[in-house]
């Protein structure tokens, strides 16, 4: 599995490098980081906190897309 770090710290960095999650199933505004992607072992997931919506995991696959360049 792969995971993307949020936080509910403001961001300097503007999209491609951050990007403001708006979903109400989050507990707290948030922003995924996309500078901290990093693999995960599935046994390390715990409870669900939340959840991004489609729309917003679309961002996140063009903002990591934009990175990577392809």
């Amino acid at each position: 599995m792969i995971a993307i770090v949020l936080t509910s710290q403001p961001q300097r960095a503007g999209f491609p490098l951050a990007l403001e999650l708006l979903s109400k199933d989050l507990p707290r505004k948030s922003c995924a980081k996309m500078s901290q992607i990093r693999p995960l072992a599935i046994e390390r997931i715990g409870s669900r906190i939340g959840k991004a919506t489609p729309e917003e995991i679309a961002k996140v696959v063009d903002s990591i897309t934009e990175i990577i360049g392809t």
